[in-house]
């Protein structure tokens, strides 16, 4: 079994999906991730969605997505003694994990002097919008308004229709996977070192890198990359989404080694000894006339046939799929993508995503479903000393739910 951190313990307090998607991977990875959840609701990704049943249960599918494989405690941080519980657990742990807006942390009695003075050794994390310093530091954001502050609204989609979100959370999920990279390179330093280390993980940072190659670009040449619609980065004509007999098609023949595979896949090898095309300068001249012969000819089949043509010559290209396609095709199932759990008090099933990388042959995946709030209390406790008579005094204290 790949579990590269087991034996490691995580004392997760993060919500929402940043956060708990880079705990998830650390859980992934073999680590105890101890989820601390308020008491009033637990995580706010428990709620909300399509599936009313789900949200009523407190097992809504964002909350489904990134918490299998973890334990689950309902801590009261607003009184002393819920405060008092979690630094006495953080004695034990690898790992302390927050994503609260910077100050807040200090405020609980949970700040990185606080719990390094408990234990000097621990990996201290923090995700938050735009990290724990700089002018924008403090402030509140969420996936789309770092989608904003970043950029990336104004390099998506066509530019006669800015500004565009990224359909998706990205930043959130990107944040979450730089997250785990920071954990990780940070347990591997206190392990060389035998110090303790800070993580701090900032939204804003995650977003600029998601677009490495444009902030170099612009470094270098002062001039600030433009939204392209379907265009391929390489800015290719032989490159784009065209439309076709039945669905859309996406084509990538970016260098002049698939140009030739190009024209004989469509059947038009004429266009070799057109001087227009003859040459890569030639082509980008014009660009236009080389684009509408393409789509003319796209015209012609499905997406599908093309698909199979343009890879059968070793043209990269792909029929434009929905995300359920996507994830009931061959290809991802094969690969091992998404693992089945059943949710738990129902005679329900979901499926929550696995690493995303092979190791040994397979995906790790979580062992067990997402956790119901509070469920572990006792687990976890037991674990870290706590005998049944004080576990069952703070259940009648409400300091645990």
């Amino acid at each position: 079994m790949f579990a590269p951190l087991k034996g490691r313990k995580v004392i997760d307090l993060t919500q929402v999906l940043a956060g708990p998607y880079c705990s998830y991977q650390l859980g992934l990875l073999g680590a105890d991730v101890i989820k601390v959840e308020p008491q009033d609701g637990g995580d706010w990704a428990r709620i909300g969605g399509p599936d009313a049943a789900l949200s009523d249960a407190g097992l809504a599918a964002g909350f489904l997505t990134q918490n299998a494989g973890k334990r689950s405690i309902a801590i009261d941080l607003k009184r002393p003694e819920g405060v008092a519980l979690v630094l006495d657990m953080v004695v034990q742990a690898d790992v302390f994990l927050e994503n609260f807006r910077p100050g807040t942390a200090g405020r609980l009695g949970l700040d990185l002097a606080t719990v390094q003075a408990r234990n000097p050794s621990i990996v201290y994390a923090s995700l938050s919008a735009y990290g724990q310093d700089g002018p924008m530091g403090g402030r509140p954001a969420y996936d789309h308004v770092i989608q904003a502050v970043s950029g990336i609204m104004q390099l998506t989609g066509a530019p006669e229709t800015l500004p565009n979100k990224v359909g998706a959370p990205y930043v959130d999920y990107a944040t979450g996977m730089n997250g785990a990279f920071a954990v990780l390179s940070a347990l591997m330093e206190k392990d060389r070192t035998g110090k303790g280390q800070r993580v701090d993980v900032a939204m804003l940072d995650s977003a600029l890198l998601l677009m490495a190659s444009h902030m170099t670009g612009a470094a270098t040449s002062g001039n600030i990359p433009q939204a392209s619609g379907n265009e391929a980065f390489s800015g290719s004509p032989t490159s784009g989404v065209f439309k076709t007999k039945v669905g859309d098609l996406a084509l990538a023949a970016n260098n002049e080694r698939q140009y030739p595979r190009l024209l004989q896949a469509i059947g038009r090898e004429d266009l070799a000894t057109d001087p227009r095309f003859a040459s890569r300068d030639a082509k980008k001249a014009n660009a236009p006339a080389l684009r509408q012969v393409l789509a003319e000819t796209f015209l012609t089949d499905t997406a599908d046939a093309w698909e199979e043509k343009l890879s059968a010559a070793d043209v990269p290209a792909g029929r434009v799929r929905d995300i359920g396609e996507a994830m009931n095709s061959p290809q991802v199932k094969q690969r091992g993508l998404m693992h089945e759990y059943g949710i738990g008090g129902t005679n329900r099933k979901t499926q929550a995503p696995t690493l995303g990388f092979k190791a040994n042959g397979s995906m790790p995946a979580a062992k067990s479903p997402a956790p119901r709030l509070g469920a572990d209390a006792d687990s976890v406790l037991k674990d870290f000393g706590m005998r049944d008579a004080a576990i069952a005094a703070l259940r009648t204290s409400g300091v645990v739910l």
